[in-house]
């Protein structure tokens, strides 16, 4: 366990934001993350996982916690359902790869997405029809002041649409450590609702599907839109998708007809943010070294060596643009630091 001084953060975020670490220092067990903190409990911290849900703009003058905890073990298992615990530096894709390889289902909606384990459940990040609280079970944390572990239940991590718990009331005072996931064995509930996971597996010709034909056409689907991190810096989806009420959706109709939705209730509509993006005309916009990807306006990207403030500023444009023109507010569900 080492402490590094002055380390920039490039290679550790996915928009390849050059910022640096005052301290630095990668955490590849329990024991050490534990002794870390109490040998720093009177220094500020900074924890970061996989680097894939947050904007750097400004360097962090803090010590750096790289989480780099390592272990995937089924824990328990019956006929029909697999309880997995994987550590919270297993990256998340590799993660799903490894299930479905073990023929494990549940999580084949969730190919491809940025990130590792550990945050995954902060986020509770989700993707065509399927969320990370459908298969989660638990996870283990550490208490940041006391370096107690504890372990937080489904109903405790208080799950709801991109939020959790440790986005909410205990944001900053745990470290997830591992999670824990229920995933099935046999008659795998296949989730197809969405309708572009039919049709590209309409393309692939695939007639009885399974998880890994599932998990195929999703990450299929995501390459077509979405840039690889290693070729263009961005942090996948930027803004959540708004979530509004049914009368303000009638009035957006009024004036855009053709606005896809999505019923949430009786009360509420969901309306596709990158919808919206694209139609207040920011698809494919460049700005220097930054700018909106052209297959997807959800996706900010640096195109090279921009800076986080570029890309904020290009964020609050996006939703002061898309307030005037819809009167509808978008959230980002990327962290600005």
């Amino acid at each position: 366990m080492t402490i590094q001084n002055n380390v920039s953060l490039k290679p550790f975020n996915t928009f390849g934001i050059d910022v640096k670490a005052a301290s630095y220092c990668n955490i590849s067990t329990v024991t050490e993350l534990r002794e870390t903190l109490e040998k720093q409990h009177h220094n500020s911290l900074f924890v970061l996982g996989g680097g894939s849900n947050m904007l750097l703009t400004k360097d962090i003058e803090a010590l750096v916690l790289h989480i780099n905890l390592k272990g995937i073990e089924v824990v328990s298992e019956t006929d029909n359902i697999v309880i997995v615990r994987a550590m919270a530096g297993e990256n998340w894709h590799e993660f799903v790869l490894w299930c479905i390889n073990n023929n494990y289902g549940g999580i084949e909606n969730l190919s491809l997405i940025p990130g590792n384990v550990g945050t995954a459940p902060i986020q509770n990040i989700g993707a065509y029809g399927v969320e990370l609280k459908d298969v989660f079970v638990s996870c283990e944390a550490i208490n940041i002041k006391n370096q107690e572990t504890r372990t937080f239940t489904k109903q405790e991590c208080k799950f709801d649409y991109r939020e959790s718990v440790f986005k909410q009331e205990l944001a900053g005072q745990y470290i997830i450590t591992s999670v824990n996931f229920e995933l099935s064995k046999i008659n795998h509930k296949l989730h197809m609702d969405y309708g572009a996971i039919k049709e590209q597996l309409g393309v692939s010709l695939v007639g009885n599907p399974t998880i890994q034909d599932i998990s195929k056409a999703v990450i299929a689907i995501r390459q077509s839109k979405l840039p690889d991190p290693k070729d263009i810096g961005n942090s996948g989806s930027f803004f959540k998708n708004p979530i509004i009420s049914k009368e303000q959706f009638e009035k957006l109709q009024e004036s855009f007809p053709e606005a896809p939705n999505y019923k949430i209730s009786d009360s509420e509509i969901k309306v596709p943010a990158g919808w919206l993006i694209e139609t207040a005309g920011f698809k494919g916009k460049r700005f220097n070294d930054y700018g909106v990807h052209k297959k997807q306006a959800l996706v900010l990207v640096n195109y090279g060596n921009a800076n986080g403030n570029d890309i904020f500023e290009l964020a609050k444009l996006i939703q002061k643009t898309v307030k005037r023109i819809f009167d509808i507010d978008i959230e980002t569900e990327v962290n600005i630091i």
